[in-house]
């Protein structure tokens, strides 16, 4: 897998603080508002919503809480109105970047995002510069500590329609197309196999490979530093990290 997704592997394992989630929770609601403001709130309808509500509650965010998101973006409740976008990017050793964000001001956030960037070693790329290098994808993690096997696993994901499966240590990454996410999600709790997350992400189709720690460094610098702007929804990279400099990390 990325070292990109070996790093977020691990941050998972470390648990987050309080602080830390009271801003999850924050930035997961934003996502469900935005969702069922622009597909609907229907969550049986809204296949995107659907997806950041159970990503909410895998969370551990409360269902009244969510409930309360989902009304706001509907228009049931006043709310602050949020628009998505996404920049496009460089960190140092020329990885590219995607940067999703929800913002109430395009123009503060493009102006904080590109300052992160520039105090970090990285830079601002032309809209389709990097957005090419990625694809959509349904990611499914399940953790081995339920006892799980590949085989049993296999069996469910696949036949609901999963793409791959990977092993990655202490964990299971599934990865479906966008529109198959939800229904290789059921499939695999069906066979009372216990999913620690799942989402939508954006896949890099070629890595960049970070031989030194230096490098690898300066890029998670760069990705710590643009994920707790509170505007910030998910960074996505094509850099991939050689196992012993992870380790040294």
């Amino acid at each position: 897998m990325s070292g990109h997704s070996k790093w977020a592997t691990i941050k998972h394992k470390k648990g987050a603080a309080d602080a830390a989630r009271g801003k999850l929770f924050a930035k997961l609601l934003r996502q469900v508002e935005v969702s069922a403001r622009e597909g609907g709130g229907d969550i049986d309808a809204n296949a995107t919503l659907r997806t950041m509500v159970q990503k909410a509650r895998d969370a551990s965010v409360p269902v009244d809480t969510i409930e309360r998101a989902v009304k706001r973006g509907a228009g049931e409740l006043e709310g602050v109105k949020y628009e998505s976008i996404t920049y496009e990017g460089y960190a140092p050793s020329g990885v590219a970047m995607l940067v999703e964000t929800l913002s109430d001001n395009r123009n503060r956030t493009g102006a904080e995002v590109r300052n992160i960037l520039s105090k970090n070693g990285g830079n601002l790329a032309e809209p389709g510069a990097v957005a090419w290098q990625f694809e959509r994808k349904g990611q499914i993690v399940v953790d081995k500590a339920g006892g799980v096997t590949e085989d049993d696993l296999m069996l469910a994901a696949l036949d609901a329609g999963a793409e791959d499966i990977a092993d990655e240590g202490d964990n299971f990454r599934v990865t479906t197309a966008p529109t198959d996410l939800h229904a290789v999600r059921t499939a695999i709790e069906e066979a009372g196999i216990k999913v620690a997350s799942s989402d939508l992400t954006m896949v890099a189709q070629n890595l960049v490979p970070l031989s030194s720690e230096s490098d690898v460094r300066k890029v998670l610098r760069l990705l710590d530093a643009l994920e707790d702007h509170d505007d910030v929804q998910a960074v996505h990279a094509n850099f991939d990290i050689p196992d012993s400099v992870l380790q040294a990390l």
